[in-house]
């Protein structure tokens, strides 16, 4: 296999661009193209560099770095260097105080940070448990898992960088007297939304739960040991949660704060929202990715090998860049400013190593595939430090030095971050994530969909002899693998693994082998099966955290199913079909109903699904509570709905109008949207798909395509229907 040689921006990559990235106008039009776009972002970061002659140098080889998708870095700094808003950062963690000033101070600095295109992580272990006396007043708190609902409010008003929401991670120390609750804070999915959730698990609490034995709960406010908990139901229980729907995560607290390389300073409590960056308080990421795919070349003999003269420019380069972009930033809180110039962390990481390993013709799961992850990040370890290194010889090193290790510019060098919507204007694989898939839709002239084949893959085919016009399909009905495929050969099958080939363990030991030489830590999901089991998740904890990974994601293929309705035809068979429809069901024939509580944008409700003796929904009731804003439209939701079923609308029509009416609306979590989700929740609880094959899954709530689970974030992997990837991710 080659290894790409020419740039070239591909047409969803420039959908991409388009959408979120290029410039507009008041009216909206785009007035950047790529170029103008790569031009303004590096013009912007040479710009700190106060020699004139360094300042133009690094300005051209900057421009050459990104446009030839070398490397990208996030996407704050895409949008916003050299523009007004000036913010480049991509996330940020900051305190939660436990008092009313505290909270509401950091609410406040939240939302400026969401308007500006940042994501947030607290830490919410500081706050006192519920029901623990308030001294000043007399009464009792309500306990962290209350005020995450303030911040999640909060996010929810905000469109972070005019053009998403922003995204949240809530951290609980394990043993918080409240933890239980915070554990199952997200079992109702219409619930602190906009955050992501993870436990921090102490050293304490993972030999208790090695030993069988209780461990203690403390009281944040005072010290004290308000009770105890079996740390095995514990740790079953977030494993059973996770199985269940993917939250919350595991952050090994402990594990982070042995790396703290200002411990004088701070102790780490939380993360950034996809859970691979451990900050400080007020600190930030300033990231940027290497794109792994473009590191390859051929040798004298003919055959593919990692370009390492080539690699080790990139990574020079990406520190220059990165070190540039925290002098560059534009904070928009005085603490975020002052905390980013004196540790002056930067974020070097990696995308397309699932794409370097198909050149190579190396297997993912394969010890091979690991001693390769070992070797790139340890190579790109001892570059990065040499530039840091020179880099405080002439400018000093970054000013909370404490002379733990080498004097460097940065306290932190190396982490890989989601790489999202970057890893699509690269046109190459995530992180350090397997591929998705190796089958893609796209549209054509005629306004037909065709499937098309991830490019290496389908020219191994034909150069072996086992291309056909079938295989396509084959590969579509087999999760987008060709494993199994017996026309496929097993060498072949082997290196083009994806996500859901890969067993759990490979994916822990993957993670892990990169976390070996990474300073920050690894954003990665554990893909699991469909058909894995709760010990399967505790087994990949166990793991996790025996390797010293600092925190691990997990996520059962289908877990979500109940999150947003997909309204695509789809061959998933996840569950029985319903009945057949044609005549009127009268609500007289029903023979039992399914609640589920819903919060909309006018308040709360329940939605009641009920089923005639065939098990056909045939009757849906809203009931609004007392101070529900809009109570008659939510009845009205109801009543119209179920005279649609009565006269044989299909399930899935009916909710797809809830969702045309949100759409059309605004989407602001409103009513007819909660009413559609309740309805999914219901059949996906009931094993229930409708009649043209609606499958109760994760869908992107731009486009509607299909959305995947990578490296701790939900990302847009696109669909028949849209022809490639919107671009949307959650992160």
């Amino acid at each position: 296999m080659e290894p790409k040689t020419e740039l070239t921006i591909s047409a969803n990559a420039l959908k991409v661009l388009q959408k979120r990235y290029l410039g507009k106008d008041a009216d909206g039009v785009v007035t950047e193209t790529p170029e103008t776009m790569f031009r303004r972002v590096a013009s912007a970061i040479a710009s700190v560099n106060v020699n004139p002659s360094e300042r133009e140098f690094l300005s051209e080889e900057y421009y050459r770095f990104i446009s030839t998708l070398d490397f990208l870095p996030n996407s704050p700094t895409l949008m916003n260097a050299g523009r007004p808003l000036g913010q480049l950062s991509a996330c940020f963690v900051l305190p939660v105080g436990d008092s009313m000033p505290e909270i509401f101070d950091t609410v406040k600095a939240t939302a400026l940070i969401h308007q500006t295109g940042g994501g947030t992580g607290f830490s919410f272990s500081r706050l006192r448990h519920k029901g623990a006396i308030v001294r000043s007043t007399g009464g009792q708190a309500s306990g962290p898992v209350s005020f995450m609902g303030v911040f999640n409010a909060s996010t929810g008003a905000v469109s972070q960088g005019g053009t998403r929401r922003g995204a949240n991670m809530g951290i609980l120390r394990v043993d918080h007297p409240d933890v239980l609750d915070f554990i199952d804070c997200k079992l109702d999915q219409t619930q602190v939304t906009n955050f992501n959730i993870s436990v921090a698990i102490t050293d304490e609490f993972m030999a208790a739960v090695r030993e069988g034995r209780d461990y203690n709960l403390i009281a944040p406010h005072n010290g004290e040991v308000t009770g105890t908990l079996s740390a095995r139901m514990v740790f079953d229980r977030i494993a059973k949660n996770a199985w269940a729907n993917g939250e919350p995560g595991l952050f090994f607290i402990d594990t982070a704060n042995r790396y703290n390389p200002t411990p004088s300073r701070w102790s780490y409590e939380a993360t950034n929202p996809c859970g691979e960056q451990v900050l400080g308080p007020y600190e930030s990421c300033n990231l940027g990715s290497i794109n792994l795919e473009r590191h390859a070349t051929i040798d004298s003999r003919g055959e593919t090998v990692i370009d390492w003269d080539k690699l080790a420019r990139s990574v020079y380069l990406g520190v220059r860049f990165l070190d540039n972009v925290v002098d560059a930033n534009r904070f928009p809180i005085r603490e975020l400013s002052e905390i980013n110039q004196g540790a002056r962390r930067i974020g070097l990481g990696i995308m397309g190593f699932a794409r370097l390993l198909m050149l190579l013709g190396i297997p993912y799961d394969s010890e091979e595939g690991l001693e390769v992850a070992e070797k790139i990040m340890g190579f790109i370890r001892e570059e990065s430090e040499k530039t840091s290194l020179d880099l405080a010889k002439v400018h000093g090193p970054y000013p909370f030095f404490e002379g733990i290790g080498s004097p460097k510019r940065n306290s932190h060098l190396l982490t890989i971050a989601p790489t999202g919507t970057i890893s699509m204007i690269a046109d190459t694989s995530s992180g350090c994530e397997p591929e998705f898939s190796i089958i893609w839709y796209k549209n054509v002239m005629d306004g037909t969909h065709l499937p098309y084949t991830l490019e290496m893959f389908e020219k191994v085919a034909r150069k072996e002899g086992f291309w056909n016009d079938d295989l396509p399909g084959l590969i579509v009905e087999n999760h987008g693998s060709c494993r199994g495929l017996s026309q496929v050969p097993e060498k072949w099958q082997k290196t083009f693994a994806t996500a859901h080939d890969i067993a759990p363990e490979w994916h822990v030991r993957m993670q892990a082998a990169f976390q070996k030489h990474i300073d920050a830590a690894v954003s990665k999901t554990i893909n699991l099966p469909e058909t894995a089991t709760i010990g399967d998740v505790e087994n990949s904890y166990l793991l996790a955290y025996q390797l010293g990974c600092k925190g691990i994601t997990v996520y059962r293929d289908g877990s979500r199913a109940n999150q947003v309705l997909n309204l695509g035809g789809s061959e998933k068979k996840a569950g029985k079909s319903l009945p057949g429809w044609g005549q009127r069901h009268a609500p007289g024939d029903l023979s039992r109903g399914v609640r589920v509580k819903i919060t909309g944008k006018s308040g709360k409700s329940y939605v009641h699904l009920y089923f005639d003796e065939e098990r056909r929904p045939v009757e849906i009731f809203v009931t609004p509570a007392a101070d529900h804003r809009e109570r008659e439209s939510a009845i009205l939701f109801g009543r119209l709905g179920s005279l649609a079923l009565q006269f044989g609308a299909p399930i899935e029509e009916v909710v797809g109008q809830f969702i045309k009416s949100h759409e059309e609306a605004g989407k602001l979590g409103s009513d007819p949207y909660a009413i559609a989700k309740a309805i999914g929740t219901i059949l996906s609880k009931e094993g229930l798909t409708g009649e043209s094959g609606m499958v109760i899954e994760v869908a992107c709530p731009t486009c509607g395509g299909q959305v995947a689970f990578l490296e701790g974030c939900l990302k847009c992997m696109g669909s028949k229907k849209t022809g490639g990837s919107c671009g949307w991710s959650q992160c």
